[in-house]
């Protein structure tokens, strides 16, 4: 992982963590999973941190593999997670269960 502000990752990259916080908050979100493209995954703790801090919901970080929007983690349903957020990725509803991709 690279220590970089979150401050510094923003003027690289548009994470929309406002947006993003606004949609946790809005959807009451308890648990919410972050999915990033390869590119970003160095910095995946800095903006977990950045959207707990402000959400006050429980961020995880899937690290696997995210290759576009149709590859949301296996059941990810027995996580209990009320919301996934892809980032890199046009907005996309998941058709599976109750969780939400934003």
């Amino acid at each position: 992982m690279q220590n970089k502000s979150i401050l510094e990752i923003e003027r690289e990259y548009e994470l929309e963590t406002d947006r993003i916080i606004k949609a946790i908050k809005k959807e009451k979100a308890k648990k919410v999973l972050l999915q990033f493209p390869d590119g970003l995954k160095p910095y995946s703790a800095a903006i977990a941190e950045e959207i707990e801090k402000n959400s006050n919901a429980e961020i995880m970080i899937w690290m696997g593999t995210c290759f576009g929007a149709c590859d949301v983690p296996l059941d990810v349903e027995r996580l209990g997670v009320d919301l996934i957020v892809q980032f890199g990725h046009s907005p996309w509803k998941y058709k599976g269960k109750d969780v939400r991709v934003l």
